[in-house]
């Protein structure tokens, strides 16, 4: 996924559909509910939390997609580039990091 075409769709998709972005304080609210939607489903699925019922049916992937869409429209109504803070991140962890959990003895 390129982020810069993402942060283009998402925001095609809330002039054309949308209206208007929430403002950043909501989408921050949003955010965290949608976070918080994945949580429910790893703890319980993937935790020691049994699985409801009602949620077992609930997809992870659409819930993490929901965490991409709401991180993107905070991106774009705060005018990051995605794309290049995330390149600059990758490349600081690659050289930082570049030993650190090959050295790591509790990762082997």
């Amino acid at each position: 996924m390129n982020l810069k075409n993402a942060q283009l769709d998402v925001d095609t998709w809330i002039k054309e559909h949308g209206v208007r972005y929430f403002n950043e304080l909501t989408n921050m609210a949003q955010l965290t509910e949608e976070v918080g939607e994945v949580a429910r489903i790893i703890a319980r699925r993937y935790g020691e939390q049994s699985e409801k019922e009602s949620d077992k049916n609930k997809d992870l992937g659409e819930e993490l997609a929901d965490v991409v869409f709401v991180v993107l429209c905070l991106a774009n109504q705060t005018g990051i580039d995605l794309q290049a803070s995330f390149d600059k991140k990758m490349a600081l962890k690659s050289e930082r990091d570049k030993d650190r959990h090959k050295n790591n003895e509790k990762l082997k």
